[in-house]
C-alpha cells in the first residue's frame, strides 16, 4: 500500500507500526453548531480508511476527539445566555446523530477535551520545564523558536510571519509564530486550576494530549481536512516533537476542499448547508458514493447535479442486488474467477492511496455482472455477493431492508402482486404486448418491473 503523506509531499510505502495493527487519529467537531457537508467528507472519507483496513484483516484502533470548550463555544453560550456546558452537550449529541445517519462508525475511542484536563495542564507543564513554552500574564505560548523543525509538516518558515506582524502581539509573544498553550479566563467564562492561574487550554495541546492517551507517542496515521495543515496540525506535530524528538504520526492524511457551484461555501453567498440539511433532501449513501467518486485529495463541487447522479448510482447498485435475497448476498463463498479479479483490481485501487473513484469503478463491474442474464446463475451470484462485500468496505448497503422495502400500505402490496400475477399468465401465453403494457404502465406509476429466471419482482423507483 502507498499513502501520501503530506509531510513528505509524496507517495510512500505504508508500513505500521505494528504488524496487523492500524493507529488511526482524526480530528473530529468544534461542538458550537450543527457541522457542514464539507466537515462531512472528512467524517466519511475516515470512516472508509478506518472500514478498509479492518477489511483486509487489520486490527484498527480510531480515536476521534470532540473539541467541547472552545472561543466559539464560549461566545454562543454568552449569545444565548446558557451555560458552555449545554451548547457542547446539544451539538455533541446531534453530531453523534448525524454521524449515524450518514452511515458513519462510532470511533473505538472518542474523548472530549473537558475529560482530560489534568493531562492537557501536565503536557504544558512539561513544556514549560523544558523551555519549550513561556507564561506571560496567565496566558501560556509555545516557544517556536525554540524548536528548530517548526513548519516541519507545512513547509512554513517563521521567519515569514514577522512581516506585517501587530504590534500588540509581540507585546505579549516572543515570535508572532509562538502560540497560545494555556489562556487566561475573562470573567464569567469557564475556567479551570492551573499553575498559571484560572483559565483553559488552546485547541492544539487537546489534540496531542486526546491522540497519544489512546494511540500512544507516535502512531500511524493522522487525518483531517487541507485547512488542518496550518497551524493545527503542525502545532500538534511541534509540541509532540519537541518533548519527546519523534513525530506525533508517521503518515498526514488530508482531504481536499468541497466548492458549492463553483463557489467556496459562505454563509454570506448563503450557501452553506450543514450534513443535517442536505440528509433532508438525499439518501445518506448517495452523499456517501458523491464525495467517494472523486479522489479524496482532490478538491470536489457539490451541485444538486452530481448529487442526483450519485442517487441513480446508488439506486443501480441496489438493483442489481434486489436480483437474489438477502441470503445470497451474505453468503461468505465467492468463487468465480472474474469477481475475484475484481476484488483485486478494487485492492489496488484502494491500495494506492486510498483512490476511492477507481474502487468504485469495480462495483459497476460487478452490477454488469449481476444483470447480465446470459451468465451462468452461479456467476451472477457471485457478483452479487461481490457486489455487496465491497460496497460494504466503502460504508453501503448498511440497512439493505430500508432501501429495498415497499413502503406503502399491505392493501397496495397486494394489489400490485395480483397485477403482477396477471401479467405472469399472459407471459406464460406469449401474450408479449398485454405484458409490456402492464410493465409499461406500472412504470410510469413509479413502480419498476423486473423479470429474472426466479419470477418477477417490483420496486419504487426514486
Amino acid at each position: 500500500m502507498k499513502l501520501y503523506n503530506t509531510q513528505t509531499r509524496k507517495k510512500e510505502d505504508f508500513i505500521p507500526l505494528e504488524d496487523g495493527k492500524i493507529k488511526l487519529y482524526a480530528c473530529g467537531p468544534t461542538v458550537y453548531n450543527y457541522f457542514h457537508i464539507g466537515n462531512a467528507r472528512a467524517f466519511l472519507f475516515f470512516d472508509v480508511v478506518r472500514r478498509y483496513f479492518e477489511y483486509t484483516g487489520m486490527q484498527v484502533t480510531y480515536v476521534q476527539n470532540i473539541t467541547d470548550i472552545d472561543d466559539k463555544i464560549i461566545e454562543k453560550a454568552k449569545a444565548e445566555d446558557r451555560d458552555f456546558r449545554e451548547i457542547a452537550d446539544f451539538y455533541t449529541n446531534a453530531f453523534l446523530e448525524d454521524c449515524a445517519a450518514l452511515g458513519i462508525k462510532k470511533p473505538n475511542h472518542q474523548p472530549r477535551a473537558t475529560e482530560m484536563m489534568p493531562e492537557i495542564i501536565e503536557l504544558i507543564r512539561k513544556l514549560v520545564d523544558s523551555n519549550h513554552a513561556y507564561e506571560v500574564d496567565g496566558d501560556v505560548y509555545f516557544d517556536t523558536e525554540s524548536f528548530p523543525e517548526y513548519g516541519l509538516l507545512s513547509g512554513k518558515n517563521i521567519n515569514d510571519q514577522k512581516a506585517g506582524a501587530r504590534v500588540a502581539e509581540n507585546l505579549h509573544k516572543k515570535h508572532p509564530a509562538d502560540f497560545t498553550l494555556w489562556k487566561k479566563s475573562k470573567p464569567g467564562e469557564p475556567v479551570w486550576q492551573s499553575p498559571w492561574g484560572e483559565g483553559r487550554p488552546g485547541w492544539h495541546t487537546e489534540c496531542v494530549v486526546m491522540s497519544q492517551k489512546y494511540l500512544g507517542q507516535t502512531f500511524d496515521i493522522h487525518g483531517g481536512g487541507i485547512d488542518l495543515v496550518f497551524p493545527h496540525h503542525e502545532n500538534e506535530n511541534a509540541q509532540a516533537m519537541a518533548l519527546s524528538g519523534k513525530p506525533l504520526a508517521r503518515y498526514w492524511m488530508h482531504n481536499g476542499f468541497l466548492n458549492i457551484d463553483g463557489e467556496k461555501m459562505s454563509k454570506s453567498l448563503k450557501n452553506f448547508f450543514t450534513a443535517r440539511d442536505v440528509l433532508e433532501q438525499y439518501d445518506a449513501e448517495a452523499i456517501r458514493f458523491f464525495f467517494l467518486s472523486k479522489h479524496y485529495r482532490s478538491p470536489i463541487d457539490f451541485t444538486r447535479e452530481l448529487i442526483e447522479e450519485s442517487d441513480k448510482a446508488v439506486t443501480n447498485f441496489y438493483d442489481a442486488l434486489s436480483s437474489f435475497p438477502h441470503e445470497i448476498w451474505k453468503e461468505p463463498t465467492i468463487q468465480d474467477p472474474q469477481c475475484l479479479d475484481i476484488e483485486k483490481e478494487f485492492k489496488n485501487a484502494m491500495d494506492d492511496d486510498f483512490n476511492t473513484a477507481k474502487a468504485i469503478a469495480s462495483l459497476f463491474d460487478l452490477t454488469h455482472l449481476v444483470k447480465d442474464n446470459n451468465l451462468e446463475e452461479t456467476q451472477r451470484q457471485d457478483a452479487a455477493r461481490m457486489l455487496y462485500k465491497l460496497g460494504n468496505c466503502l460504508g453501503f448497503f448498511q440497512h439493505p431492508e430500508n432501501r429495498l422495502s415497499h413502503d406503502m400500505p399491505e392493501l397496495t402490496k397486494a394489489l400490485i402482486d395480483l397485477i403482477l400475477k396477471y401479467r405472469s399468465e399472459a407471459r406464460a401465453q406469449k401474450d408479449w404486448a398485454k405484458s409490456d403494457t402492464i410493465r409499461d404502465d406500472l412504470l410510469a406509476l413509479g413502480i419498476e418491473i423486473k423479470d429474472t429466471p426466479q419470477g418477477s419482482t417490483w420496486e419504487i423507483r426514486k
